[in-house]
């Protein structure tokens, strides 16, 4: 399939899919309303991480002078919230702001999402590759003002570029990827797999540490603010008490939440198939031997299991491309697949849209 096809497919489901949120959120959501009155449409997205976001854009880490201090907020990572300073020299709403960031990274994401499928093979694999995202559970979050959708925009070039041999060009990207999140380092240490892998010149070899860069940037300016160079996982713990415990003591706590009833329990259960997705794709990973593959989803799904419950784990599926672009690839010899998937995913995405524009966890 030629690169323009390709693209032009990814392009086509990436703003079908945004119209089709935008229906979900304003048609579906005013049905399900019924005679309560709804937020106007941006007031809808500034709910959970899109408002800390926000915040942190407007204030700092510090937080909101007028409201009670967070602890949580340095555990997001500078790289949305200056992207969201940028845009609001020209878009004065923060919200809109957020949306647009995400629109514009998640195209150039999805379009790299197609090429890398296009590249690996077979023909076709790439904007079934896409499409398999779009209808993630989760993709809400590629919609709303959140890291994922920019994240992605750097990483998967970064992949792309790493798999043609183009090392400083893949280094620059994932430097642009761990300025956004921390999930920029099991992707720095996965091109250091692939370098070795594929036998990388020396002299380039180089480039594959500019990504630990902003790390390390980011630690040291969080220490001149509070002393404390883990400033970031103490903000997890403080924030949202995720400590390190055993994976089993993890399991059992989020089995007991997803068991035993309240307003979380569904997005619990969510938590439990998030992680048994995860395990199936690290040992696919393993059995297929893609050593740098597993190197990436696999250090994000040890650090999330053996966090003090499950937490997030349905959205950090939405950065694992190895799993979009392998339900791409057998989708071209069995077609099937892709409609049975999209027949349990696609409902769940719809759900999960509806249930963030209301204010309720999603993710």
């Amino acid at each position: 399939m030629p690169a323009g096809t390709s693209d032009g497919d990814a392009l086509l489901l990436w703003l079908g899919s945004r119209v089709g949120i935008v229906v979900v959120a304003t048609v579906g959501a005013g049905m399900l309303a019924g005679d309560k009155t709804l937020a106007p449409f941006l007031e809808r997205w500034q709910h959970w991480d899109a408002k800390h976001l926000v915040d942190i854009a407007k204030f700092g880490y510090d937080g909101d002078p007028a409201a009670a201090h967070d602890p949580g907020l340095p555990a997001f990572f500078p790289g949305m919230p200056l992207a969201l300073r940028l845009a609001h020299m020209i878009v004065p709403d923060w919200s809109l702001a957020g949306l647009l960031i995400s629109f514009i990274a998640g195209m150039v994401a999805m379009l790299a999402l197609a090429r890398l499928g296009e590249f690996e093979g077979p023909e076709g694999a790439g904007w079934r590759a896409v499409l398999a995202l779009l209808l993630c559970p989760t993709a809400v979050f590629l919609f709303a003002g959140y890291s994922e959708s920019l994240f992605l925009a750097f990483a998967i070039p970064a992949w792309l570029y790493a798999r043609r041999e183009k090392w400083a060009v893949a280094g620059l990207l994932a430097a642009g990827a761990s300025c956004v999140r921390i999930t920029g380092l099991f992707l720095a240490l996965a091109l250091i797999v692939e370098f070795v892998m594929r036998r990388g010149r020396a002299r380039e070899a180089a480039w594959l540490l500019v990504p630990f860069v902003p790390l390390a940037l980011y630690s040291l300016y969080q220490h001149g603010r509070t002393g404390d160079w883990l400033a970031w996982q103490h903000a997890q713990e403080a924030g949202w008490g995720r400590r390190m415990v055993w994976p089993w003591e993890s399991f059992t706590t989020t089995w007991q939440m997803a068991t035993g009833g309240g307003q979380f329990v569904w997005a619990f259960r969510m938590e439990i198939a998030g992680a048994l997705l995860g395990v199936a794709v690290v040992i696919w990973l393993l059995v297929a031997r893609r050593w740098s593959e597993l190197v990436y989803v696999g250090l994000q799904l040890g650090a999330l299991l053996f966090s003090a419950f499950y937490l997030s784990i349905p959205r950090a599926a939405l950065l694992w491309w190895p799993l979009w672009l392998m339900l791409g690839q057998v989708s071209v010899r069995r077609r099937s697949v892709l409609v049975v998937y999209a027949l349990v995913a696609g409902p769940l995405m719809v759900l999960n849209t509806v249930s963030f524009i209301g204010g309720a966890w999603a993710g």
